[in-house]
């Protein structure tokens, strides 16, 4: 009798077959007859895909929404900020650090 090596299925072959399990056209013993894969294996690869998703759905999804923007400050900044740029252009053009394009 020889041994049969084990086969190693890439990941969209787990997720379409886990799929093809989860529509139920076909019955499992079926469905694991035409792929060759064991049933049991076709339970787990179901059993991973119906897990992952309720984290998709589920608590993970909803646990980081998106954070509040204030405008105020947003605001008030750009204001802050504007002011060093005019005073450090004034200054830098005073002193004669700046090309003549920008002193115009």
């Amino acid at each position: 009798m020889t041994k049969r090596l084990r086969r190693n299925h890439s990941r969209t072959f787990n997720a379409k077959v886990a799929v093809a399990a989860i529509k139920g056209e076909k019955k499992l013993i079926e469905l694991a007859q035409d792929l060759e894969v064991h049933p049991n294996q076709i339970k787990q690869w179901r059993d991973q895909l119906l897990e992952s998703a309720t984290r998709v759905f589920g608590e993970a999804a909803m646990a980081a929404p998106e954070p509040m923007i204030d405008v105020k400050t947003l605001h008030a900044k750009i204001g802050e900020l504007t002011l060093g740029n005019d005073f450090l252009f004034g200054a830098l053009g005073k002193v004669g650090l700046l090309p003549s394009a920008i002193n115009d």
